[in-house]
């Protein structure tokens, strides 16, 4: 059904994180938009950097898993049990919805657009 495809690690300074993320870590860039967000390669998962305003969901660190029908998904992980939070919704790079599991950690599902 889904996939692990990046975490999402909000930041205040994308210039700083990149260059802790890249410099100090070693994780190569693989795409930046802009001051809004950068992908990491995490080595299997994408390390994702959130600026304010791409952060789906929130102040916290989320998975993000990518799912063939988001709409789907996300009605059926919310008859399991999951609050939808926000969307599903057309973001700049793909469709996307919020959920929180039921413990109440927050996950995100992504369809590339």
């Amino acid at each position: 059904m889904s996939e692990l495809g990046n975490v999402l690690i909000p930041v205040d300074d994308l210039d700083g994180a990149i260059a802790f993320y890249a410099g100090t870590l070693g994780l190569a860039v693989r795409f930046r938009d802009g001051d809004r967000f950068a992908a990491l390669d995490g080595g299997g998962a994408t390390v994702a950097l959130v600026a304010a305003e791409e952060r789906v969901a929130g102040e916290v660190t989320a998975p993000s898993y990518r799912v063939d029908d988001v709409a789907r998904s996300a009605r059926e992980l919310t008859e399991a049990g999951a609050e939808l939070l926000r969307g599903p919704e057309t973001g700049p790079h793909e469709v996307r919805a919020v959920l929180r599991d039921p413990s109440g950690n927050a996950f995100v599902l992504y369809a590339p657009r």
